[in-house]
């Protein structure tokens, strides 16, 4: 009943995933980082850390990385800090480590037990056209005052 498979959806599994660029743990980035391959931080970025919405990227913030700013990737996943939002519109993984405090927009997420997030979680589906609204913010105003969202 309850096993320890994994499947593909679920987080620590590892993935064939290469990494060209790394930011070491010594390393400080101030500014915008845009990115055209996958990317591992074990360091601290300022700024916003953004990927082609049409190429799948993956954006990991290591264990002692830090990022203060936006997150915009394909996929996301996080064992350290996030002080920023996240848009990942393929997938999420928040390790046992992870503090994000911020907004996560996710078209599948894993979470474990520990990681912590101040903000709100919102699916978003992959096929809506990008600059169309996803009407979130609509959305949270009618449960607040209805107590539902349908």
């Amino acid at each position: 009943m309850f096993g320890n498979k994994k499947t593909n959806n679920t987080p620590l599994v590892k993935s064939p995933e290469r990494f060209d660029t790394l930011i070491g743990r010594q390393t400080e980035i101030q500014g915008t980082l845009r990115v055209i391959q996958s990317v591992r931080i074990d360091g601290k970025v300022v700024g916003n850390i953004e990927a082609p919405r049409d190429q799948a990227i993956t954006v990991v913030i290591g264990q002692e990385g830090e990022v203060h700013g936006d997150v915009i990737a394909s996929r996301v996943i996080v064992a350290g800090k996030v002080s920023g939002n996240i848009d990942a519109h393929e997938r999420v993984e928040l390790l046992a480590s992870a503090l994000v405090q911020g907004d996560v927009k996710y078209g599948s997420i894993a979470v474990e037990h520990g990681a912590r997030l101040l903000g709100l979680l919102l699916q978003v589906d992959a096929s809506q056209p990008q600059g169309q609204p996803d009407h979130a913010q609509d959305a949270i105003r009618k449960a607040q005052a209805t107590g539902t969202t349908e």
